[in-house]
């Protein structure tokens, strides 16, 4: 009686065990199929970037012709630089970039997090492009000029 007592306590703590580790490794399969996701998006975004400069067309000449002579970059990741290169030896002034990681950029302008007080610009190009609907509803809170991805301009000209 005593060992059959033993064994069901071992077996239940070993269910338990499994249940627990099921649930631990369901958060993390969740976490790396939604990095995956926004990697993926990330890829699809920068090769219609190269499609678009493959076919002669111009960031640059967007924004002059939709009249962004002035421009804040929210998202100084990669694709943050990327564009802030993109832009510099042009008519369009990048004022400073938006992060919400402003503390860990590193880049030739400024840098600042949501909350600060900024000069008002002629559009944000928003480069996050994952968590796009959060944080245009973040920067809409903020700013009175247009707000747009860089995905949307990328399949736009």
């Amino acid at each position: 009686m005593k060992k059959r007592n033993i064994l069901l306590s071992g077996l239940f703590g070993l269910m338990v065990g499994i249940c627990v580790m099921a649930k631990i490794m369901k958060k993390k399969i969740q976490k790396i199929q939604t990095m995956s996701d926004k990697h993926l998006a990330l890829f699809l975004m920068m090769n219609q970037w190269v499609k678009v400069k493959q076919e002669g067309k111009s960031l640059v000449k967007y924004m002059e012709q939709n009249g962004y002579q002035k421009i804040a970059i929210y998202g100084m990741s990669y694709v943050g630089e990327c564009l802030l290169n993109e832009l510099k030896n042009s008519n369009i002034v990048v004022k400073y970039g938006i992060d919400k990681n402003k503390d860990g950029v590193y880049t030739d302008i400024d840098v600042f997090s949501i909350d600060d007080t900024v000069e008002e610009v002629d559009a944000v190009i928003v480069t996050s492009i994952f968590y796009i609907n959060e944080v245009k509803k973040e920067l809409f809170a903020k700013f009175s000029c247009p707000i747009i991805s860089l995905e949307y301009i990328l399949n736009e000209i």
